[in-house]
């Protein structure tokens, strides 16, 4: 950990009680701040204002009071997810009162190598994949953080300058993050998500460039080579680019040609050995292959990751085989792309359980993937009407289900052996349940009661 004194004596508002909101007001606390804490909502958990408030943290919770903008805070360390048209948050923007997030201060205290990956799909797998990759090779710790569910400036304190944390970024995290500044960055892909937030696309654009706005020609951006609006976002960047491509082949990078992964020209394996199954997870690898070379891991423990590694829980996750059906949880394609990308992996028949909150998409988009993969469909939740017109345009057999937990039995009853049952709802979760992972949670423990077997 870096020892700094930019908050010594300072007063900070700490938004949100998260896990990263809570590490940040404690860490904030060993660096001198007088810190309040503030969350809209009141804890069910009394444990969590009790350790806030034997650190010396003042605790304001049930509403997000106006009058916090009047107390002179120097800082506000905000909770990504938190929208910057929040009236207190508004406030704050208005005073022109420094507004960061958790990623910022992790990055305030980082003394190590940084690799940082942001993009529309596929951040948590390249993070994966990234870190143990560089773990296979290295000498010294090397830990992963952010996004991923771990907390940025708490692992950040643990490591030294000769550590390297891989993180993943979201746009929200990045929002807020002004003066990170990665040696390796990675952009996955740019899709137009998150516009209820950012409000157009370029400001989300704009909100993922962050991740290299820092860099210089000594850095590293790591970006998508198959679309020319992606090649043309890297021509906005100071770094030295290195793309990755799955359609093009790119001396510059690493690419796909017959079927073979190159880095530099140079043979690394084959695109069959990847254990991860679909052309994103390939595309995932390829960032993740070029990440790592740039680190100067070895071939060898390249291949050894990407041919053990069997998905990050919840994206395109394998959960087991029951009676020559495979079942996968994919509950984190909340967005029409993931769910193109997810059926495209697969050459067997798959009866897809799709559906969630609408947000008044239409799926016609869908509709040739589904002509080309799916043999039968289950749909539920706010959107099953939607769902359901395009699988009929399709011509797939649908029938409708109450949610992902009942429509596991139904799929059941549909299936036959060599089938695929896939969850992978092209929607949110929230009309149904609070989180995706919840979501693919349920789903697991579906299959579980069906078959009596556990998730492998």
């Amino acid at each position: 950990m870096k020892k700094i004194d930019e908050y010594q004596g300072k007063k900070v508002l700490v938004m949100g009680f998260g896990i990263s909101g809570i590490n940040a007001a404690h860490l904030l606390v060993k660096l001198g701040a007088n810190v309040t804490a503030n969350d809209k909502a009141t804890p069910k958990n009394n444990d969590i204002v009790d350790d806030l408030e034997a650190d010396g943290i003042k605790v304001i919770t049930g509403d997000n009071p106006i009058s916090l903008a009047n107390e002179g805070f120097d800082v506000v360390v905000k909770n990504p997810g938190i929208p910057y048209d929040n009236p207190l948050v508004a406030a704050f923007v208005k005073q022109e009162t420094p507004i960061i997030t958790e990623a910022e201060l992790g990055w305030q205290i980082f003394d190590g190598h940084l690799v940082s990956v942001t993009g529309s799909n596929g951040k948590t797998t390249t993070t994966t994949l990234t870190q143990l990759m560089i773990a296979e090779n290295a000498k010294h710790q090397v830990k992963y953080a952010g996004n991923i569910g771990i907390s940025f400036s708490k692992i950040a304190e643990d490591l030294g300058p000769d550590d390297t944390l891989v993180t993943e970024l979201s746009s929200f995290q990045l929002l807020g993050a002004p003066t990170i500044h990665p040696h390796i960055a990675i952009i996955t892909n740019i899709f137009s998500n998150h516009l209820d937030y950012h409000k157009t696309r370029e400001n989300y654009i704009n909100a993922k460039l962050n991740i290299t706005r820092n860099q210089t020609k000594d850095d590293f951006l790591v970006i998508n080579w198959d679309r020319d609006e992606w090649q043309k976002i890297a021509q906005r960047s100071q770094a030295t680019i290195v793309p990755f491509s799955r359609l093009n082949k790119s001396h510059e990078g690493s690419y796909v040609e017959d079927g073979m992964i190159y880095w530099r020209g140079q043979e690394v394996m084959p695109t069959k050995d990847i254990r991860l199954i679909g052309p994103q997870n390939v595309e995932n690898a390829l960032a993740a292959i070029a990440a790592a070379k740039l680190s100067g891991v070895t071939n060898d423990a390249i291949k050894k990751v990407l041919t053990t590694f069997s998905g990050v829980r919840h994206r395109l996750q394998y959960v087991m085989e029951y009676q020559e059906r495979l079942f996968y949880n994919d509950s984190k394609s909340t967005d029409i792309e993931a769910t193109e990308v997810a059926l495209q992996g697969f050459d067997r028949p798959v009866i897809l359980l799709a559906g969630g909150l609408d947000r008044g998409y239409t799926f016609e988009r869908l509709v040739p993937y589904f002509k080309k993969h799916v043999k039968a469909m289950i749909v539920f939740g706010e959107c099953k009407d939607k769902m359901k017109g395009a699988g009929n345009q399709a011509g797939v057999p649908v029938i409708e289900s109450e949610n992902a937990i009942t429509a596991v039995p139904e799929a059941w009853k549909l299936s036959e052996p060599g089938d695929v049952i896939l969850l992978s709802p092209a929607n949110a979760s929230w009309d149904q349940f609070p989180s995706f992972e919840v979501r693919g949670d349920k789903f697991i423990e579906a299959v579980e009661e069906l078959t009596g077997k556990k998730e492998q």
